[in-house]
């Protein structure tokens, strides 16, 4: 009796196993291949300038009724551009948006038969999702969706609190909901495909996930099926796809006052340090309410525009190093089918155009057919010191690897710029002990 309980059991868990559906292995290595995305956290109580949905919870009566009742009635951007959005976007290196379709609140962004808490019953009246989804494939942009199938207002007319954690938040408790989800899921899938990207933000999402790949096999599901940290970076290399969400500052949705930003050098660095670690970056912007990217995170996207108009090679297309990640103030990535290194060289405090730095690489080593450049530039001259050559170089040594480098382009007026330098090194051997 036992024999035969083992051997159900044991099919039972082998069915069960194959039953998962998952993302396809091809669609996570064009994931993996990305690199850069921006994420979008936009709904009608940004007009408040508060944390998105979440001041729902806890909230009195007065103050759920005007949030549910009131505020769509004065949500209006009218200053939304979607191809101006997708051109920033683009030229600061993004390949994929994700874009928040449906927060916790239960505010749909697009035309939906599902419910009137929706874009449609505003002053605006327009249907942002469509519009946006039109715009990105202009730009060669992969089209992201965030759901959550948390739905504060569904489940505050079925009569429940609202709560990220109550009994009956999530779709697995709560079957009602989980059908609602599922329609509202279909209709954008039908309504706005092809989707690329969805992300599902809910305590219990592999049920969504299952869904879609049940629906529309040919879109990726982050956050439902893999690994996405939030605010955060793994303290070392994980096997991909991964990918780490973060903000510019300290909240997700528009910040009108006392908001405190990381600066472009930061936001590069992490972006540097997440590829190093195989992982992607989906950096957050929060548009103000009538549309509009705040100047402080277009200020930053076009820092970053700078740096991977120069050095996207290094980012996007690659994998992590098999040896190391980080040698004290270098980072490195390698080539996703060959034997280059990319050497993201950070801590370098003015380094003033055409003047030459060495460092040392003690995890590679070159080959009778290595070359190596910096990236962005020609190696060939120096603006108004025509005296100077700014050639790259290397040496091999015994143990180590010596490059030899000047910043040689001139990308400030002031001849010092603050970001990474990426050197690229072809045929390379990595040292492995």
């Amino acid at each position: 009796m036992k024999l035969k309980f083992s051997i159900l059991l044991i099919l039972l868990t082998t069915f069960s196993a194959f039953s998962q559906l998952k993302n396809k292995p091809e669609l996570n290595e064009d994931f993996m291949d990305m690199g850069f995305g921006i994420f979008v956290h936009w709904s009608m109580d940004s007009q408040l300038g508060s944390v998105i949905s979440h001041s729902l919870v806890g909230a009195s009566d007065n103050y759920v009724n005007k949030y549910f009742n009131e505020l769509p009635k004065t949500f209006y951007p009218n200053k939304f551009d979607a191809e101006e959005w997708a051109r920033l976007f683009k030229v600061a290196g993004a390949e994929y948006v994700v874009f928040t379709a449906k927060h916790h609140n239960g505010f749909c962004m697009w035309d939906t038969k599902t419910t009137d808490f929706n874009i449609m019953n505003t002053p605006y009246g327009k249907d942002i999702v469509g519009e946006l989804v039109k715009a990105l494939p202009k730009f060669d942009l992969k089209v992201g969706i965030y759901f959550s199938p948390e739905d504060f207002s569904f489940i505050h007319k079925q009569g429940h609190l609202i709560s990220r954690k109550g009994p009956m938040t999530q779709v697995t408790a709560n079957k009602e909901l989980f059908e609602y989800d599922k329609t509202q899921v279909k209709e954008i899938i039908d309504n706005y495909g092809p989707i690329d990207v969805m992300f599902f933000d809910a305590f219990q999402a592999k049920p969504m996930a299952q869904y879609v790949h049940e629906i529309s096999p040919g879109i990726v599901v982050t956050r439902g099926e893999m690994n996405t940290p939030e605010q955060k970076i793994p303290g070392g290399a994980m096997p991909g796809p991964w990918e780490t969400c973060m903000t510019m500052g300290t909240q997700w949705q528009y910040k009108p006052t006392n908001e405190d930003y990381k600066d472009g050098s930061e936001l590069i660095e992490k972006l540097i340090e997440i590829r190093a670690k195989g992982g992607n970056f989906l950096m957050n912007i929060g548009p103000k309410p009538n549309g509009e990217i705040p100047i402080e995170q277009e200020e930053r996207l076009r820092e970053i525009a700078l740096w991977m108009y120069v050095n996207e090679e290094g980012v996007k297309n690659v994998r992590t190093v098999p040896t190391i990640v980080k040698d004290g103030d270098m980072w490195f990535t390698k080539g996703k089918d060959v034997n280059t290194a990319f050497v993201f060289i950070t801590g370098q405090e003015n380094w003033f155009k055409g003047f030459r730095r060495n460092f040392l690489l003690k995890n590679m080593r070159s080959t009778k057919n290595t070359t190596i450049s910096v990236l962005g530039q020609s190696d060939l001259v120096v603006e108004y010191w025509p005296e100077n050559t700014p050639t790259s170089r290397f040496i091999q040594h015994e143990d180590l690897l010596e490059i030899s480098i000047s910043r040689a382009q001139r990308l400030y007026n002031d001849k010092i710029w603050p970001n990474p330098v990426v050197v690229k090194l072809t045929n390379i051997e990595f040292i492995t002990k």
